[in-house]
């Protein structure tokens, strides 16, 4: 169960109960089916992914629930608790429009993914609610796609090979809400398992589980309530330079990788120094490298309990987003550092794609909720602003709920 700070209380009622009841209120019938699906914290290997690496995300017990029945007429029918009160309909003829922009983009993605693999989806009518923070780097959109997924799932009476969910879930969002994502934050929402993060090579789709163990420490999960504005387009910066690295890497003739990550010695990184921008070019790629490779051996420290060297491993991250990647901001590097400055805390450093949004820390469960409170206290003090947190351990993936 997660445990969340005072300024962050959620209605007890869970995610799957609000939905089926805003459902009732505004469309005035019981909904048929209904789905849930969990954001995620990468624990270690941010901006891996989309260079083939390592990355250890985790399900978090936050979930986002979508609930659907028919509709009456030709139109489809969304609902949000968390967004404007206006109920939006759109058209059964134009739920393919990808140019279309609202926080519908996500579920009608969804819907043109199962159109165009050939089956047949009738109009409904969508209630969603959630407990995922939006805009905290919780991939709050991977859940509502997810969720979404596996409730017309169940709605065409089909069930999808994972992989084939994922890939649709991503091709949702890079359609329709317009972000080249790569496809970690959808696999995580569908792959996970209780009490487990899970290592993937994004190279080849291999994954493996990681028995997390609550004993030797706990998740804390740390919201900075931040989030600048360049974030996007510094993420197609900084996606662009790796792919211009990569390009830079397969002319030499030193090193022929198939993906950033694939490079095997660092030193061969330096012959990016003789092109233009070329200092700027090796960092980053040399983050990818050693960022990847931290990822890997994360798993195993998990795996053999030391988290010492875990926290060791999660400074070593934030320094490198820090300062190569150069994704971080003064509000995570404040929060990262006071909570590596506390009593209790094996490491931290910012996840997710940077320039605001959260902190991930592995901490002594003996010190968890005292340290929660002082780092809050403490970052208020230093900014400000006022942080929300929680303690959470791996969450179980999608699926489909009661009615």
């Amino acid at each position: 169960m997660a445990t969340s700070s005072t300024n962050t209380k959620r209605e007890c009622a869970g995610p799957v109960i609000r939905a089926c009841r805003l459902f009732r209120q505004r469309f005035g019938s019981a909904p048929t089916h209904a789905a849930s699906a969990p954001g995620r914290v990468n624990l270690i290997g941010d901006h891996t992914d989309y260079n083939g690496g390592y990355v250890l995300p985790m399900a978090i017990e936050h979930r986002t629930a979508v609930v659907v029945g028919p509709s009456s007429d030709q139109q489809w029918h969304f609902v949000s608790e968390h967004a404007d009160a206006a109920q939006i309909s759109v058209d059964a003829k134009k739920i393919n429009d990808p140019l279309r922009r609202e926080w519908t983009s996500y579920i009608r993605g969804v819907i043109t993914g199962f159109v165009e693999a050939g089956f047949t989806v009738d109009p409904l009518c969508v209630a969603v609610a959630s407990d995922v923070p939006v805009g905290a780097g919780l991939s709050s959109s991977a859940a509502l796609e997810v969720a979404a997924a596996t409730t017309i799932e169940a709605v065409v009476g089909a069930r999808l090979e994972p992989w084939s969910i994922v890939l649709l879930c991503q091709r949702a969002e890079q359609r329709f809400a317009h972000v080249p994502c790569g496809f970690m934050d959808q696999a995580i929402s569908v792959f996970a398992q209780s009490g487990k993060a899970m290592l993937l090579r994004c190279k080849d789709k291999s994954t493996s589980q990681v028995e997390l163990q609550p004993d030797d420490a706990v998740v804390l999960v740390v919201n900075s309530m931040v989030r600048h504005n360049l974030a996007s387009s510094a993420y197609a910066d900084r996606r662009s330079s790796c792919e211009r690295a990569l390009a830079l890497m397969q002319r030499t003739g030193l090193e022929d990788p198939a993906c950033l990550a694939d490079v095997g010695d660092p030193a061969q990184l330096d012959a990016l120094c003789n092109e233009p921008g070329g200092e700027r070019l090796r960092a980053r790629a040399l983050h990818v490298v050693q960022e990847s490779a931290r990822a890997a051996a994360v798993k195993e420290m998990i795996e053999s309990g030391s988290v010492d060297l875990v926290g060791l491993a999660l400074n070593a991250s934030h320094d490198s987003l820090r300062d190569l990647f150069e994704v971080s901001c003064a509000e995570l590097d404040t929060l990262v550092s006071i909570t590596q400055a506390s009593r209790g805390v094996f490491g931290a450093r910012m996840t997710g794609g940077g320039f605001g949004g959260c902190m991930v820390a592995f901490v002594d469960p003996e010190y968890a909720d005292q340290c929660c409170r002082e780092i809050a206290d403490e970052y208020a003090a230093r900014t400000g602003l006022i942080p929300a947190w929680f303690i959470t351990s791996g969450a179980r993936g999608a699926h489909a709920e009661p009615v």
